[in-house]
């Protein structure tokens, strides 16, 4: 249906040249406002109206004539009815909604992924501090961000997952004092207990392991403790390193794996934050000021001037130059770029909104050849969690907050990614655990994923134990499937290539959820009208080509989102 689609729109665009010329490019279809009123809608004659000096209604009869004597609008299209002030609503032939069952069952898991691109792009997301355990912000942006590498992945793009954080900043350098304060027996609440200190008991267990001297091992680090806790750099490694593991293992049981590690430190120590600084001076946007170095960001729309380089305080003259955070971003983004990353997307908290004007117009003003808009932004709200009709907001382990690990352990995996997923980044969301475990059709998550094990019952049960049947649905005869709920269904799995189009687009991975659920609901309607394994072996085949197709795109959809699709509920 999908090169079904594209020749009715290509002949389309044929006619509207015939008309006026350079009008094809208007070519388009919409979907109809009223499902029953067709499977495609077109305003090329409203807007075609007045630069002809027509009647839009006119145009569109005309139009509708000339169409419908083309060979693919005769072969595919039952009807074009004109509405309203010139609407064009086109009513599709059952065979070329059948026609999308067969390009699922052929390309399976592959259906809805375009034609490579041979483009980089980069997606950095989590980057979390190693001073604590994965709070449920962070699953937020672990979901959106594996996501978006996926669904850039199925429109071409060579996809490539960062993970940026520092290991040498003031959170550190608080981790380490109360990783050597817990090893010493002080604790919180107790009167040297600064207030700044992490106070969560996984403190106690870093400095625990510490004085056991145990080796710690991260996918990106890994150390053995000296037992010293007066080795402050010692303690400092055997810290950053457990917690890097803890978040290690938080990601893998969130099935996020990321291609690379980046040390916000190296841009210091590899010198590159002085190189950037040296760009930005050689190309005349930054000036001296009160002792400071600033940024001509408003150049470049910001609504002011940046600070980049503090200046010294009276006390102490000689300290060594202190860059604003937004330095090693800017020189963090070039690298990016000089890596061959084309695009690169980054997935943050709603609190580095001020961030975007000011990195941008640094990467600007280096006048190295990235392009405005570097990078893309992806901002996201908090995450509430709601636990037998109350908030929830300490966790035991973490001391301030839930972490992603509760919630993993209170519900499931399929069931975190899935809600976390299921509304806007920007809006705030409530997550309901006890919604999140009930087994019913108010749990969106399985509500889609027992469609697709209703489905494999079904088909199971054909099979038996000869799964080498399935390949008899490929080459079916689907003209039994005239039914309006199967009609129906095939026009949702039609809609699939497009919503993974249009959801990378927008970075808006809950597109993805409401499709799924849509599609859900599609089936369960087909399934209550139609019984699947009837006696006429025909109908049967065709019935079963249906759900198998839609079992394929479900499993194709839940992917996409990091969700398992189980054979049995």
């Amino acid at each position: 249906m999908l090169a079904i689609k594209q020749n009715l729109l290509t002949a389309l665009a044929t006619e509207l040249e015939t008309l006026l010329p350079g009008a094809g490019a208007r070519a388009a279809f919409e979907s109809p406002k009223v499902a029953a009123h067709g499977d495609f809608a077109s305003t090329a004659a409203m807007q075609l109206a007045k630069p002809l000096g027509k009647n839009p209604r006119q145009v569109a009869e005309a139009l509708r004539e000339s169409l419908l004597k083309t060979a693919v609008y005769c072969q595919w299209v039952e009807a074009i009815d004109i509405a309203g002030p010139g609407y064009m609503n086109i009513k599709l032939k059952p065979a070329a909604k059948q026609e999308v069952l067969r390009e699922i069952l052929s390309a399976k898991n592959t259906f809805g992924n375009q034609v490579p691109l041979h483009k980089k792009m980069m997606v950095e997301f989590v980057s979390a501090n190693p001073t604590g355990p994965l709070h449920v912000g962070h699953g937020r942006q672990a979901a959106l961000g594996d996501t978006i590498c996926n669904l850039y992945q199925t429109q071409g793009w060579d996809v490539y997952r960062e993970f940026y954080y520092n290991d040498a900043g003031v959170q550190i350098a608080t981790l380490t004092t109360s990783t050597q304060l817990r090893g010493k027996g002080v604790k919180p609440g107790d009167k040297d207990w600064p207030e700044a200190s992490y106070a969560g008991e996984y403190i106690a267990d870093i400095a625990a392991d510490f004085i056991a001297k145990k080796t710690v091992q991260a996918d990106d680090r890994s150390t053995t403790a000296s037992g010293d806790l007066d080795d402050a750099a010692s303690v400092r490694e055997f810290a950053v390193a457990y917690l890097r593991r803890e978040q290690d293992l938080d990601l893998q049981a969130f099935s996020v794996i990321f291609d690379n590690y980046y040390l916000e430190s190296s841009l210091y120590s590899d010198g590159l934050v002085d190189k950037a600084v040296a760009l930005l001076q050689a190309a005349g946007k930054t000036y001296e000021q009160d002792g400071a170095l600033w940024l001509k960001s408003t150049d470049y729309g910001d609504d002011k001037d940046r600070v980049m380089r503090k200046s010294a305080p009276t006390d102490a003259p000689d300290q060594a130059p202190q860059y604003t955070y937004f330095v090693p971003d800017v020189a963090y983004h070039i690298t990016k770029w000089q890596r061959g990353f084309a695009k690169a997307v980054n997935i943050q908290g709603t609190d580095h909104h001020g961030t975007i004007a000011r990195v941008r117009a640094g990467l600007q003003a280096a006048n190295v050849g990235i392009p405005q808009g570097y990078p893309d932004y992806v901002l996201h709200t908090m995450v509430r969690v709601m636990k037998g009709g109350e908030e929830v907001k300490i966790s035991k382990r973490a001391g301030s907050y839930v972490t992603l690990r509760d919630l993993i352990e209170w519900t499931s995996k399929d069931a975190v990614r899935f809600f976390l997923l299921s509304r806007k980044p920007d809006t705030e969301y409530i997550f309901d655990v006890d919604l999140a475990v009930a087994k019913n059709n108010d749990n969106p998550v399985y509500y889609v994923q027992y469609a697709h094990a209703r489905i494999c019952s079904v088909l199971n049960t054909w099979t038996g134990s000869d799964s080498s049947k399935l390949s008899l649905l490929t080459n079916a005869d689907l003209s039994p499937l005239t039914s309006p709920q199967a009609l129906a269904l095939m026009l949702q799995l039609a809609k699939y290539p497009e919503m993974l189009t249009s959801a990378a687009h927008d970075f808006a991975p809950h597109d993805v959820t409401f499709y799924l659920r849509d599609l859900a609901a599609c089936y369960h309607s087909y399934y209550d009208a139609e019984r699947i394994l009837v006696d006429d072996e025909q109908v049967k085949l065709a019935r079963l080509s249906l759900v198998a197709a839609t079992a394929q795109v479900i499993r194709n959809g839940l992917a996409v989102l990091g969700v398992s699709a189980p054979e049995k509920m």
